[in-house]
């Protein structure tokens, strides 16, 4: 079957659909038309430089990181489906056809900002199994075994499909059935695609770790080429009782049986009882502003709002404009803030519902200006010298992909996802077809030693039963100075999510970047420890090289890109224009 006629067959299921047509092409990253002479140029070794101005529209845009989603969204948002309808679509999609990341067996964050400017934010974060301890990832001397990043037990509790579901059944418009429908049609086989391709071939070593995933993945015992049929029957009868039994098709029945057998059989601790007690959670939407724009992004248990929001805080105080994009000054000015989040970040984020965090003050401009005030414009501060600014509060006697849709109406969504590592834990449930989490690794399983990111974090974040580990993931959506919806943006990456995306805000506001030179350009990352600054290859020119370094810098060439951003900007004449992240060769579409 054609993976691009997948909706039609949509109209024996939903009435929506009925007699539609094949849609024609939408827009892509394909260039428009020749762009003209820029102030800003990126580093002339810099693989991804712009060649085209975006393709524009009126009628929605989708960017997702698989061309085969991105078909979907556009097909839902044709047919007449909101923002949201799209994103349940897309996200079933992405379960399928980026197994790496999309995902029924993970979780994520949902950012969504409605036509009339209210927003919402959904935790679907996975959670720690009720018979999880602190130390289980510990060896008898101490120290951390690979139990959190590979195998049964590195797995939460999973909360795409809940989170999905929550979503549904508060904004959705078209029938469940019909946004499941598209997912379930490519699991039953579609032509393998390069991006996948590529990616199972890469991975196939570690695929073949355990049986169920070496038979899912590795079919003859090897990845399958670009072109070759590629059926996942298992994770098609999944998606099929979750279509005809929504969330309690996966939490509870046939499905969760196969979960806790699965766990059972590898030595795992998800239970029946976490499976049926899990729960997606509605919060406040995390808000701050810069230079008149007003930014939105998720609250804890992700790290993302509130770390962005400290950074962007205390760059204010700059003209970042003035110091000129990728100058060294910029660029020093930037890590410094992002030493100084950092460090904050790790010392008291965690999951709200178990610890207590002083959000207000760390969003705060004035704990900004103090937090910043020591930063010298010349010289790095060594991040020995840096430590956390807040306090842990007390209680008084608590791998990943994302894409970004507009609908006609001007409902905007912003949803990342995650297995935490490209392909998670590794284990495939039996009979269910789809990869486990090992977003274990998340939480602090050794206090003050880095997890598999570099990330040293506190008590805040220890393993306890039912509790969310916390997150980077930044899904984010901007709203210009006059209230109206600008910018959607978000990534992949663990600890380089929060910079990714902060970044490619920046780069809207302060440098008046179009969204593709936004996504395009080279990306730099600071998260305190290692004391370092990431570049990406050949991203950075030699002389800004040499200043940094000359201002007390150590920088580290990245081995391979950072990010996987898919970004949608809305001008103001009220135009959409989309870019996905070539980095791993997305696609985003403009409808007319």
């Amino acid at each position: 079957m054609s993976s691009f006629i997948v909706i039609v067959v949509l109209a024996a299921v939903a009435g929506p659909l009925a007699g539609s047509a094949i849609l024609p092409p939408a827009h892509t990253n394909q260039p428009a038309a020749a762009l003209p002479r820029e102030t800003i140029r990126f580093a002339d070794g810099w693989s991804f430089q712009p060649t085209g101005a975006p393709a524009t529209g009126r009628g929605g845009a989708v960017s997702t990181t698989d061309p085969l989603a991105t078909e979907i969204g556009r097909q839902v948002l044709a047919i007449g489906g909101t923002a949201v309808d799209a994103a349940i679509a897309v996200a079933f999609g992405l379960a399928v056809v980026n197994p790496e990341a999309g995902n029924l067996g993970g979780g994520g964050f949902m950012v969504l900002r409605q036509a009339d400017g209210t927003t919402h934010a959904l935790d679907f974060r996975e959670k720690a199994p009720l018979a999880a301890k602190r130390d289980m990832y510990l060896d008898a001397e101490g120290n951390l075994t690979e139990d959190s990043l590979v195998g049964h037990r590195a797995a939460g509790v999973p909360g795409t499909v809940m989170g999905l579901g929550a979503a549904h059944a508060r904004f959705g418009t078209l029938p469940w059935k019909t946004l499941v429908q598209p997912a379930i049609m490519l699991a039953d086989g579609f032509k393998m695609h390069p991006r996948l391709a590529n990616s199972l071939l890469h991975h196939q070593s570690a695929l073949t770790r355990f049986d169920g995933t070496r038979e899912t993945f590795l079919p003859g015992g090897t990845a399958p080429r670009e072109g070759d049929f590629f059926a996942q029957p298992a994770l098609a009868a999944t998606l099929r009782r979750i279509q005809d039994q929504g969330v309690e098709g996966f939490y509870r029945g046939a499905t969760a049986a196969l979960i806790v057998a699965e766990m059972e059989r590898g030595g795992g601790i998800i239970t029946a009882e976490d499976l049926t007690g899990y729960e997606a959670i509605w919060r406040e939407p995390l808000t701050f502003t810069y230079r008149g724009h007003t930014i939105t992004s998720m609250p804890p248990s992700s790290s993302g709002g509130a770390t962005m929001a400290l950074m962007a805080n205390i760059l204010e105080g700059y003209d970042l404009a003035e110091m000129g994009w990728g100058s060294a000054e910029a660029i020093h000015h930037y890590a410094e803030a992002a030493r100084r989040a950092y460090a904050d970040r790790n010392q008291v984020l965690a999951d709200p519902d178990f610890v207590a965090i002083p959000l207000a003050t760390m969003i705060a401009k004035d704990y900004a200006r103090s937090r910043g005030k020591n930063i010298d414009p010349r010289r790095a501060t060594p991040s020995a010298q840096v430590g956390p600014g807040l306090a842990v509060v007390r209680p008084e006697p608590t791998e990943t992909t994302h894409f970004s849709i507009v609908d006609r109406w001007g409902n905007a969504v912003a949803i990342t996802t995650t297995l935490n590592s490209a392909y998670g834990s590794l284990v495939t449930v039996a009979g269910a077809g789809f990869l486990l989490n090992n977003e274990m690794d998340d939480f602090a399983a050794k206090p003050g030693h880095p997890n598999q990111f570099g990330l040293v974090e506190g008590e805040q974040n220890a393993i306890t039963p039912g509790k969310r580990m916390l997150s980077s993931m930044s899904p984010t959506i901007v709203d210009n100075p006059a209230g109206e919806l600008f910018f959607v943006s978000g990534t992949p990456g663990g600890s380089t999510i929060i910079t990714t995306v902060l970044q490619t805000v920046l780069h809207v506001i302060d440098f008046g970047m179009r969204v593709d030179q936004a996504v395009l350009a080279p990306r730099v990352h600071h998260q305190h420890l290692p004391d370092q600054i990431f570049w990406e290859p050949r991203g950075l020119e030699s002389d800004v090289i040499t200043r940094l370094e000359a201002m007390g810098h150590h920088l580290v060439e990245r081995p391979e890109f950072s990010g996987d951003v898919q970004a949608i900007m809305r001008r103001s004449d009220g135009t959409l224009t989309a870019f996905s992240d070539p980095r791993k060769g997305g696609t985003a579409v403009v409808l007319p």
